[in-house]
């Protein structure tokens, strides 16, 4: 492998990446930081979405010189077709994860679901109950299934629109009438989506893009919503929790596992295996102290918020944990999983295992995990965990010994509980300090990693400017994983970053001034979370007069552009640390950034420096704030008895 062509201090922020990344290039182990530099300088024509490969009459490159592919195609044409495919792709993402857990959640109500059951009755009431099914004195098992029947109809419903797009303010269901943009079935919107991109179909750059927000609508308030809903019923909703982050939580004298990818179904069962007295002994004679379970990426929130399980990590840390020597076994299912992680495993003694048929990986083990036999697959992969904890080699140890505490768990009804309690769980407190200015807004940071940005430097950088500002800031997928290595999810952060009013409110409610919410599909919880604040009133009718907005810093995935898609299109701007590829086509560009506003009340903006999106960040909020009327500082006056006798009280 090359000398590195960039020192660790400048790949990464937290000092464990950094040793790590230091003794990678040590043991002469190849890494995704080192694979981007002999990218050397990437393709101008697929940064800017202008080459074509939809048919074989081509590549074709959209040129000055040749402004139209052999079919005619010209940039707005090719660019915006692309562009939909990359929404396809995400939603298609998402979705999945969704129909699987829904499939899961009809094989309990028909007693098929093995050692799962229904976790959390009272949400599957409550959910039930929101998409109008009668569910007083049902049965919970005939109930799961009447509601999963529904949910695959979300999935394949070919003319009516989506159950769910009901959950959002009737305003802005109005604004998808209007717009005619309303998705019907979920399988529908993503193969229509193919069809339209094929050659010779849809050519007008803006119809195309219609269906980009329509497309996005049935991942957001479709697909994702439905996987959060259901993780919920299945496994609890999450409520907050304790734990710890980085990859400090890795242990010399333990068996290390850990868990990568977006399916909940197997780290659930593992979580409860790790604590069988069988798999406890079982390690005790392999020479080891226990078994250390912990996660990478979203299904690392998955657990996290359920059980309290440790973060090892965000995406860019996954061949990291490898480095470290003390990992005996990463099981990786579905997406963001890296195909380079067997070959970073050889250098090492860690065994990657695939535990889904869909995700299979060269040179790792394939192990497709079964529902109906679950737990007893789970104590299987575990026992080959630890069988393998003898061929670890001390010499090539190295854990890092940071790590930072953490609370998670914030689900909207875990905040709502956290507001008001049990008989008076609401937004209203919530409510009454953004109409007060004790806090100026919402801010909602999700995505990726991206190894083109230092890890985590965006994200940390803007954090610390909103919460300064007394902006409340909630994360999801690997940015809260972000903030989790930064110390930013404790109570006590808000002491040191957070302005002197949103200071006051974590003060009074015991909360983080950051709020972790989940894994990236639970972005649904933050449209949630906005609804609920429309709700409450005072605050206007529709998602777009609420100071609320959206923050992609340092994405990389097509997930996110679906997300990013589905929240401009729900009424919140939404702030992207780089570009989509799309700059080939100033047309589609000012769609996006200009039309989408018109459209929807909200629209894409590009700030590469986190600073400068800070204070972009801060005018939209601004902005909303006047057109409610309620832009102004909250006036302190120590009342004296005649004050008060004035006021009647």
């Amino acid at each position: 492998m090359e000398k590195s062509q960039k020192p660790a201090e400048e790949r990464a922020c937290d000092l464990a990446s950094i040793e790590a990344i230091r003794k990678a290039e040590a043991d002469c182990v190849d890494l995704s930081f080192f694979r981007m530099d002999r990218q050397g300088a990437q393709c101008g024509f697929g940064l800017k979405g202008l080459c074509c490969r939809i048919c074989h009459m081509g590549p074709c490159r959209i040129t000055n010189k040749t402004p139209q592919g052999v079919c005619g195609a010209d940039a707005d044409t090719v660019v915006a077709r692309n562009f939909l495919r990359e929404v396809a792709g995400g939603s298609a993402a998402h979705s999945d994860h969704a129909r699987h857990l829904v499939l899961l959640l009809g094989k309990i109500g028909q007693g098929k679901g093995g050692e799962y059951a229904i976790k959390d009755e009272p949400a599957l009431r409550r959910i039930a109950k929101s998409y109008g099914i009668e569910e007083q004195g049902v049965p919970a098992r005939d109930l799961a299934v009447r509601l999963a029947e529904l949910m695959i109809g979300e999935f394949t419903s070919q003319e009516e629109p989506l159950k769910t797009l009901k959950l959002a303010p009737l305003s802005r269901q109005g604004v998808w009438q209007k717009r005619e943009i309303a998705p019907a079935g979920i399988d529908r919107m993503v193969v229509e989506s193919m069809h339209r991109t094929h050659m010779g179909v849809d050519h007008d750059y803006r119809n195309v893009l219609l269906h980009v927000f329509r497309l996005a609508l049935a991942d957001g308030w479709g697909g994702s919503r439905i996987a959060s809903q259901v993780s919920d019923i299945l496994f609890g909703t999450p409520f907050p929790v304790r734990s710890t982050a980085n990859l400090g939580i890795l242990r010399e004298e333990t068996v290390n596992v850990l868990v990568h990818g977006h399916e909940p179904a197997l780290s659930e069962m593992l979580a409860a295996a790790s604590n069988d007295p069988e798999i406890k002994d079982y390690a005790k004679k392999a020479g080891a102290q226990g078994i250390t379970l912990a996660g990478i990426c979203c299904t690392a929130n998955e657990i996290l918020m359920r059980h309290g399980i440790p973060l090892a990590g965000n995406f860019l840390q996954q061949e990291l944990a490898i480095v470290t020597g003390a990992v005996e076994m990463m099981m990786i299912d579905v997406q963001c999983c890296m195909p380079g992680l067997p070959d970073v495993a050889k250098a090492y003694h860690t065994e990657i295992v695939s535990t889904s048929g869909i995700a299979k990986t060269a040179g790792a083990v394939s192990a497709p995990f079964h529902t109906d036999r679950a737990y007893d697959e789970a104590k299987s992969l575990l026992k080959r965990a630890i069988d393998n904890y003898g061929n670890r080699d001390p010499k090539k140890v190295a854990i890092p010994q940071h790590s930072s505490p953490l609370v998670a768990g914030f689900s909207v009804e875990s905040i709502k509980y956290m507001l008001g309690g049990s008989y008076r769980a609401s937004f209203r407190p919530l409510n009454d300090a953004i109409i007060q200015g004790r806090i100026r807004g919402v801010v909602g940071i999700v995505g990726c990693n991206n190894p083109k940005t230092k890890l985590d430097s965006y994200i940390n950088t803007l954090t610390k400017e909103l919460l300064a500002e007394n902006v409340l800031v909630l994360k999801t997928g690997c940015a809260a994983i972000a903030s989790a290595k930064e110390g930013n999810l404790t109570p006590e952060a808000a002491y040191q970053l957070a302005g002197h009013g949103l200071k006051e409110v974590c003060e009074a409610v015991g909360m983080p001034p950051v709020l972790h919410m989940g894994s990236c599909v639970d972005n649904s919880r933050l449209l949630e979370a906005a609804t609920e604040i429309v709700s409450e009133g005072g605050l206007g009718d529709d998602l777009s007069d609420v100071p609320v907005v959206g923050v992609a810093p340092e994405w990389m995935s097509e997930k996110a552009i679906a997300i990013g898609c589905y929240f401009v299109a729900s009424g919140i701007d939404v702030i992207l640390g780089h570009p989509f590829y799309v700059s080939g086509s100033d047309n589609v560009v000012k769609f996006l950034g200009v039309e989408a506003k018109e459209m929807f009340g909200a629209s894409f903006h590009v700030h590469e420096d986190p600073r400068e999106a800070a204070q972009a960040i801060l005018q939209i909020i601004d902005e909303r704030r006047e057109r409610l009327g309620i832009n102004r500082k909250a006036e302190r006056k120590l009342m004296d008895m005649k004050d008060r006798r004035e006021l009647g009280v």
